[in-house]
């Protein structure tokens, strides 16, 4: 199977880098902060959504800035501490790619995203992070804007993402959608293609674009 794109947009967190040891550290302590019990936290989807949406289901609307600040501030400092490194594939998949033709689209906020990607040396020209957005993650919003800040039609942009609300956004931006296994299950995602991670791709820059292909 080949992909033809001018343009490539990538989660970040489970797409490039796994950070899920940090996030479990840090939203534990954070949730013991605010008095939460396992069954309320519990029941909350954290992966691939904005900290104001997860705050705003679990605590009362009066302490939500301050709590979306505390949970950033734990979260970036814990960075150093390990527990964000690269997923298989993603430098080699974006070394292959021209600065201009790619962007990060995350659901974390930009002091996060960059203080990870950071870490492990992955410097984008072009990112979108929570910041920059009214509606998170399965809404389309976040992808369109990414094509727009690229000057690319939506329906020549590829998304990888490893979240069914990320593909979600992706879908809906009506762009083709690339599903990575590494946090999910293959079932639980609705893509036009699905594989282990970046690994298994392989990307070639023609004039017209990128053509992304399917490892042997």
């Amino acid at each position: 199977m080949k992909i033809h794109a001018q343009a490539l947009l990538f989660d970040n967190d489970g797409t490039l880098v796994s950070s899920l040891e940090s996030v479990h550290r840090c939203w534990t302590r954070w949730a013991a902060e605010y008095g939460l019990s396992d069954e309320e936290f519990g029941r909350v989807e954290l992966h691939g959504r904005p900290a104001v949406e997860i705050a705003a289901e679990l605590l009362p609307a009066e302490v939500v800035a301050e709590a979306v600040a505390r949970i950033e501030l734990l979260e970036v400092d814990d960075v150093p501490n390990g527990g964000v490194y690269l997923l298989p594939g993603t430098k080699d998949f974006l070394d292959s790619l021209p600065a201009d033709r790619w962007a990060v689209v995350t659901s974390a906020t930009r002091r996060l995203a960059e203080a990870r990607l950071d870490a492990v040396g992955i410097l984008p020209k072009t990112m979108i992070a929570a910041d920059d957005i009214t509606r998170g993650k399965p809404d389309p919003e976040p992808y369109l804007l990414a094509a727009r800040r690229l000057g690319v039609d939506p329906a020549h942009c590829v998304v990888f993402e490893d979240a069914p609300a990320g593909l979600a956004s992706g879908r809906a931006a009506d762009m083709t959608t690339v599903a990575l296994t590494t946090t999910h299950q293959a079932p639980e995602l609705d893509a036009d293609l699905v594989v282990g991670d970046l690994s298994a791709l392989s990307a070639l820059v023609t004039h017209g674009g990128v053509e992304i292909s399917v490892r042997d």
